[in-house]
């Protein structure tokens, strides 16, 4: 009895090794796949940027074949998807922002508050930016109500006010929009993605100076 007790706590504890192993791995290669996007989002344009995100997109199909239970790399599948798709424009990119909501859906029932609720977010961005049917999976509704939960997890956080800030510019709610795009504009830095956080307070702004001068007529 006392040796299937120690040998039991051993295995418990390898199992416990592998499982932290395998979560530092997919750790690593998110973070790899989040520098990379700011990258291409940012520093690239045209036919460069466009081919990067192509590669982009193999790279995270990757991951989410060699770590399919970790919502992180589908909420990051999902977005590099969505942001092609919005550099890429036409009908084209339709499919890839069906196959981009298909990943964030999958990252929901995963975990729906991984990486601070950005399934929510990135879901509710494409809602709002996709053409409603019968071309497309469009609903501002549907927006909203996810963009309210992405908010709803992470209040102070710099993409959920800055894309709630940015639908409420299309709905003409600009006084509302200013306030969550200050909130964004003020939110703490996030460790290890400066880059990311520079190009988004320089989409903060353009939304901002479109938000004032709307309000200054």
């Amino acid at each position: 009895m006392k040796n299937l007790v120690k040998n039991t706590a051993i295995t418990l504890c390898l199992f416990t090794l592998a499982s932290g192993f395998a979560r530092a791995d997919v750790n690593d290669e998110v973070i790899k796949l989040q520098h990379r996007w700011a990258e291409v989002n940012y520093q690239l344009q045209e036919k460069a940027q466009l081919s990067a995100f192509e590669t982009l997109v193999s790279d995270t199909e990757k991951v989410v074949s060699t770590y399919p239970n970790s919502a992180a790399g589908w909420i990051w599948s999902g977005i590099i998807k969505s942001t092609y798709a919005g550099a890429k424009g036409g009908l084209g990119a339709l499919s890839l922002a069906k196959a981009s909501k298909a990943d964030l859906e999958h990252a929901l029932k995963i975990e729906p508050e991984a990486l601070d609720g950005s399934a929510y977010t990135s879901l509710g961005t494409l809602y709002f930016n996709v053409p409603g049917w019968p071309i497309g999976f469009g609903n501002d509704k549907k927006a909203e109500e996810l963009l309210l939960k992405a908010l709803a997890i992470n209040p102070k956080g710099i993409d959920s006010n800055y894309f709630f800030g940015d639908y409420l510019i299309q709905e003409k709610r600009y006084k509302d929009a200013k306030t969550y795009l200050l909130k964004a504009k003020n939110a703490p830095p996030r460790p290890n993605r400066p880059l990311a956080d520079a190009g988004r307070q320089k989409e903060i702004a353009k939304a901002l100076a479109i938000v004032n001068k709307k309000l200054s007529r």
